[in-house]
């Protein structure tokens, strides 16, 4: 049973370091897919979430989740069931955090317990859509510094390539052939 808590705690951790890591964040800053679909202003939270059926919200869900689904099939032979209790855990989290947009509020001793265990809840969540420069970490809400320096590297580094000689010249050629 320690083994399948361990596992299901790993996979968690490991997903949500390398989806916010290597998905999210790089998302907000290179990519559309994410920000046009999760964070739209042309339609509410709720829409989004729960009425779209939307191919495009399903491919950015696949690819926020496959950092996960990567780590269980790592994780798996280590404890099937710590694996698809983890699994299960992240997708109720993915619900759980989002019923801010139909009017539910955490209960006071949940908040306080969810910030011991530092898990984020759905107002912390609600933040990361109302200003898409904070409150990263999808599950785990210690991300939180570690994101902000990494995003600002990343906008540097976006600043930087589209300052690059060799960018430019290859971005100008593409346009000419188009």
């Amino acid at each position: 049973m320690l083994e399948a808590i361990c596992v299901a705690w790993l996979l968690l951790f490991l997903g949500d370091f390398l989806s916010t890591f290597f998905y999210h964040i790089p998302e907000h800053i290179f990519g559309t897919l994410h920000v046009t679909t999760h964070h739209s202003w042309k339609k509410n939270f709720r829409h989004y979430a729960i009425l779209t059926f939307n191919p495009l919200v399903l491919l950015d869900g696949i690819l926020g989740a496959l950092p996960y689904l990567i780590v269980a099939v790592v994780l798996w032979p280590f404890s099937p069931i710590g694996v698809i209790g983890g699994l299960l855990f992240g997708q109720f989290h993915v619900w759980w955090r989002h019923i801010t947009s139909l009017g539910a509020k955490t209960p006071k001793l949940v908040t306080i317990l969810c910030k011991v265990i530092f898990i984020t809840t759905p107002e912390r969540h609600w933040i990361h859509h109302q200003k898409t420069n904070q409150a990263y970490g999808d599950i785990f809400t210690f991300f939180e510094e570690p994101a902000k320096v990494w995003l600002r590297w990343l906008r540097l580094l976006r600043l930087y390539l589209k300052q690059s000689p060799l960018v430019n010249k290859y971005s100008q050629g593409l346009g000419a052939r188009n």
